[in-house]
C-alpha cells in the first residue's frame, strides 16, 4: 500500500510542481525582489514589471527566506548586505527549500569576494550596482531560461520514470515475474548489471527500467550498440578525442562517457567489441576515469554500467573471444530475459498492448479478427518480441475493414502458402542471405568490417542482416 503526506507535505509537492510546469510550459516569469531599502527595492519592482514580469516584494532578509522557500518564484533577486539576515542567508534558506529556483545576487562596489561565495553556494548569477534596465532585464531572462530548461528536463525524467516503472513493463508468466522481482531489488543499488537473452526479447527495456527506478533517474542514460560501430569510432564516441588525434578531429570533443556522467551508460552487445577495446573499457569502468584519444590526462566520471549481450558470455571466455576479467566485472548483477516461445503466456498481453499503440499512433480503430491469438500463440517467434511489434504494426497498417485476419498477422510464417519443398520464397532467400553473409564473415576470420566490404554493404547493414537472420558468434 502506497503511503501518504500530510497536508503540509502536499501542499508543498502540489506548489512546486505547479512552479515546474509553469516554467516549462514558458509562462512568464513570477519574481521575488529581496531588498531592505524601500526606495531601491520599489524600483526594481518597477523595473521588472515594466519588462511583463510578475513581481513580488520582500522587505529584509527574514521575509525574503520566508516566501522564497515556499516555491511560488521562478527567480528570486536579493541585495547581499542587510540587516539580521543578508543575502547569503536567503541563498542558502531559498535552494534549500527550492533547489529548482534560481537566485541572483545584487553586490556594491568592493563585494565581489561575497558575490563569488554567493556563486559557490548557487546562485545563479550576480549584478553589480549601479546597473541598467536592460543589464537587469538580461539576467533574469537568463535566469528564466535556466528555471524553464530544469523544469522541462524534470518532466521529462517524471515521464521516463512513470513508462518504465516496472508496473507499465508486459507479462504476466512466472519467468519474467521472477525477473522483474530481482531487478526491482538490484535497481536501487549502484551494481553492475548484466542482461543476457536472444535478441529481441527487451534487454533495452530492462536496462532502462533498472536505470528510471535507481536514484540516478534523473541523470542522463546513453546506451550504445556494440555491433554498430567499428572499433576506431567507438573508442572516439566513448572517450572522446584531442583536437588533432587524428585526420579530421578539428576540436576537441567529449565523449559519451563523460555526457553519462552521474547517470547510466548502457553497452549493448558488448561481444561484439574487440580484446583491445575490452581492456580499455575494463580499465574505465574499474578506475572511474577516461582518457580522451590523443590526451593523457585523465578525467573522472561516476556512470553505473549496464550490459547486454545474446551471446554466452562464458563460451566466449574460454574461445578467448572475451576478456575473462571483463566478463567478472561485468557479472555482478546478472539477469536472463527468456525467449517468447518460452513465455506464449505473455503473447496476447503484448499483442493488446501493441494493437493500442499503432491503432492510436496510425489513429486507426484496428482489432483483432477471430482466431488471430491462437495462431500467435503457435508461433515459435525466432524474433521474439520486436517479431511480434513489427507483426502488429504491419498488419495494422495493412488491415482490410478494419480487422486482422490471420493472413494479415502472419504473412511470412513458415506454415502458410509452401510450395511442394515445403520452403517459402522468403525462406529461400533468407537462406541464401545467409549463406552469403556465413561465407564472407569466414573468409575475412570472422571481421565483420573486411566482411562488409566484402560484400558491398556497411557494417551497420551487416549486423542488422547478421540479426534478423540469426548468425550467431559461434557460427562465423
Amino acid at each position: 500500500m502506497r503511503s501518504t503526506q500530510g497536508s503540509h507535505g502536499d501542499h508543498k509537492e502540489a506548489a512546486d510542481a505547479s512552479r515546474s510546469d509553469a516554467a516549462a510550459s514558458g509562462a512568464p516569469g513570477r519574481i521575488l525582489v529581496v531588498d531592505d531599502q524601500r526606495n531601491m527595492r520599489t524600483t526594481l519592482a518597477m523595473m521588472l514589471r515594466g519588462g511583463g514580469f510578475d513581481v513580488d516584494e520582500a522587505a529584509d532578509g527574514g521575509e525574503g527566506r520566508e516566501l522564497g522557500s515556499t516555491g511560488a518564484h521562478d527567480v528570486v533577486i536579493t541585495d547581499l548586505r542587510m540587516g539580521q539576515y543578508d543575502g547569503l542567508e536567503v541563498l542558502r534558506a531559498v535552494k534549500e527549500a527550492q533547489p529548482m529556483t534560481e537566485v541572483i545576487v545584487m553586490t556594491a562596489y568592493g563585494t565581489i569576494e561575497s558575490a563569488v561565495e554567493a556563486m559557490r553556494l548557487g546562485a545563479f548569477d550576480y549584478i553589480q550596482k549601479p546597473f541598467t534596465e536592460q543589464e537587469l532585464i538580461v539576467k533574469v531572462t537568463k535566469a528564466l531560461d535556466s528555471r524553464r530548461l530544469h523544469g522541462q528536463m524534470r518532466l521529462l525524467a517524471q515521464e521516463f520514470k512513470e513508462r518504465y516503472h516496472f508496473e507499465n513493463i508486459i507479462g504476466r508468466s512466472q519467468t519474467i515475474r521472477d525477473v522483474l522481482t530481482r531487478v526491482s531489488k538490484i535497481a536501487p543499488t549502484d551494481a553492475i548489471v548484466l542482461i543476457t537473452g536472444e535478441s529481441g526479447t527487451g534487454k533495452e527495456l530492462i536496462a532502462r527500467a533498472v536505470h528510471a527506478n535507481s536514484r540516478r533517474a534523473d541523470r542522463p542514460f546513453v546506451t550504445v550498440n556494440c555491433a554498430a560501430i567499428t572499433e576506431t569510432l567507438l573508442e572516439s564516441e566513448l572517450f572522446g578525442h584531442a583536437r588533432g588525434a587524428f585526420t579530421g578531429a578539428i576540436s576537441a570533443r567529449r565523449g559519451l562517457f563523460e555526457e553519462a556522467d552521474g547517470g547510466t551508460f548502457f553497452f549493448d552487445e558488448i561481444a561484439e567489441t574487440t580484446l583491445a577495446f575490452q581492456a580499455k573499457l575494463l580499465r574505465s569502468i574499474q578506475e572511474g576515469e577516461v582518457r580522451r584519444v590523443g590526451e593523457n590526462k585523465p578525467v573522472k566520471i561516476d556512470i553505473r554500467v549496464i550490459a547486454a549481450t545474446n551471446v554466452d558470455l562464458s563460451q566466449a571466455v574460454e574461445e578467448r573471444r572475451f576478456r575473462q576479467d571483463l566478463y567478472y566485472r561485468l557479472n555482478v548483477a546478472r539477469f536472463h530475459l527468456p525467449p517468447l516461445r518460452d513465455r506464449r503466456e505473455d503473447i496476447p498481453l503484448l499483442v493488446e498492448f501493441f494493437l493500442e499503440k499503432y491503432n492510436r499512433k496510425m489513429k486507426t480503430r484496428v482489432r483483432l479478427g477471430e482466431g488471430v491469438i491462437d495462431q500467435l500463440i503457435g508461433y515459435d517467434f525466432p524474433g521474439n518480441i520486436r517479431e511480434l511489434e513489427n507483426m502488429v504494426e504491419q498488419a495494422v497498417a495493412l488491415a482490410a475493414g478494419g480487422v486482422i485476419t490471420t493472413d494479415d498477422i502472419l504473412p511470412q510464417a513458415p506454415r502458410k502458402h509452401k510450395n511442394s519443398s515445403g520452403r517459402t520464397l522468403a525462406d529461400i532467400v533468407d537462406s541464401a542471405e545467409r549463406q552469403a553473409v556465413l561465407e564472407a564473415l569466414r573468409a575475412q576470420d570472422g571481421s565483420r568490417e573486411r566482411a562488409a566490404e566484402a560484400l558491398d554493404i556497411s557494417p551497420t547493414t551487416l549486423w542488422r542482416k547478421m540479426t534478423r537472420l540469426g548468425i550467431t558468434y559461434e557460427e562465423r
